[in-house]
């Protein structure tokens, strides 16, 4: 069942609401932003009223309100958390080479992404046009994307900002954290080949991420916390973290109508705690509706795979889908729904470039 606080139009007002299963606790006129700030102490009373007013049966059905995007991304950060996934990248790409290269396990490798082109589930999604060099072409060329690709993640939110140049430690985590969402990071893999050298992810990226419409507070996922996959070698002091910090929660990936993935986000290997301390280690401080993505949360086992480039090994196979069609990468008109209890869904079509 969906739990977790956003924004929403009805009447044609603006309205914070709580959103429980199929229906939606009207919270009154407002947002998202205006709790974020407020603190932990603010968000467990929030969310306990919230709680109580659903279970008194105080809230409207789902249907009669539209969600927005639950709060205004402030900046966004994306990681590469998963073991899985940046072992399967690397053995993809760099076949006679070791698949991680040497600083992953030491650090959570990141890139800043683009806050503004954030958009809530639900929104269509534009087929990106890009440069990018095919294999047997002697120079690039510009198009849309032949390799649109997603990326099942997780995202948290940040309520309350640190003070530039003061870095976040592990500990803090809770103080600054509101909540979780689910996230797609769509990505156009060709644009992302040719562009990536020496800077990293860039406009194969920054076309469009899609995040969940309600925000699950931290609070609402305290049993949901498992101990982490081990760290080897021991991660610096500065990243080392007291207690669980990965998360029970299984997802699954549905493409038209056919579930295509299941995993869980406990494999992850770098916790959200460690992302955070990581991102202020230099003294960058954080804001008010930061957004941080853990990357593809990928599994051990074939079908746990959370994108397509893994699921067809760079579209060297397809994907078979339960209408009898098959896919490698994307096609206009395709529907990608990524779902993960109690966090919801995230939906999106492709629409023509």
């Amino acid at each position: 069942m969906t739990q977790g606080f956003g924004t929403f139009v009805r009447g044609g007002t603006t309205h914070l609401g709580f959103c429980s299963g199929e229906t939606v606790v009207d919270l009154g006129e407002g947002s998202l932003d205006e709790l974020l700030p407020q603190g932990r102490a603010a968000w467990e009373r929030a969310t306990e009223q919230a709680l109580a007013a659903a279970a008194a049966g105080d809230a409207i059905s789902l249907d009669e309100v539209a969600p927005q995007l639950p709060f205004t991304v402030a900046d966004y950060v994306d990681f590469y958390s998963s073991l899985e996934h940046a072992t399967n990248l690397g053995r993809m790409f760099r076949p006679d080479s070791e698949p991680l290269l040497p600083n992953w396990r030491h650090l959570p490798v990141g890139y800043h992404g683009r806050a503004g082109t954030v958009v809530v589930s639900g929104t269509p999604i534009r087929r990106p046009q890009g440069q990018a060099k095919p294999p047997d072409a002697d120079a690039p060329v510009y198009g849309p994307s032949r390799r649109l690709d997603i990326e099942l993640e997780l995202g948290f939110v940040v309520g309350v900002p640190s003070t530039h140049g003061e870095p976040v430690p592990t500990s803090a985590f809770l103080d600054h954290v509101f909540g979780v969402v689910l996230v797609n990071d769509w990505s156009a893999r060709d644009i992302q080949a040719w562009e990536y050298v020496p800077l990293g992810p860039f406009l194969g990226k920054s076309f469009a991420t899609s995040v969940s419409a309600w925000v699950t507070p931290l609070a609402l996922l305290e049993d949901r916390r498992v101990a982490a996959p081990p760290q080897q070698p021991e991660p610096l002091p500065h990243l080392r973290v007291d207690g669980d910090w990965a998360y029970d929660l299984p997802l699954e990936v549905e493409l038209n109508g056919a579930v295509i993935s299941r995993g869980n986000a406990r494999g992850l290997y770098w916790t959200m705690p460690q992302q955070l301390a990581h991102a202020t280690s230099n003294g960058a401080s954080i804001r008010t509706g930061d957004l941080m993505a853990s990357g593809t949360i990928s599994g051990a086992e074939r079908g746990s795979e959370g994108s397509l480039i893994e699921l067809t090994w760079n579209g060297s196979e397809r994907v078979r889908l339960g209408d009898g069609g098959a896919r490698t990468f994307l096609e206009d008109g395709d529907e990608v729904v990524l779902r993960g209890q109690p966090l919801g869904e995230v939906r999106g079509r492709i629409l023509p470039a």
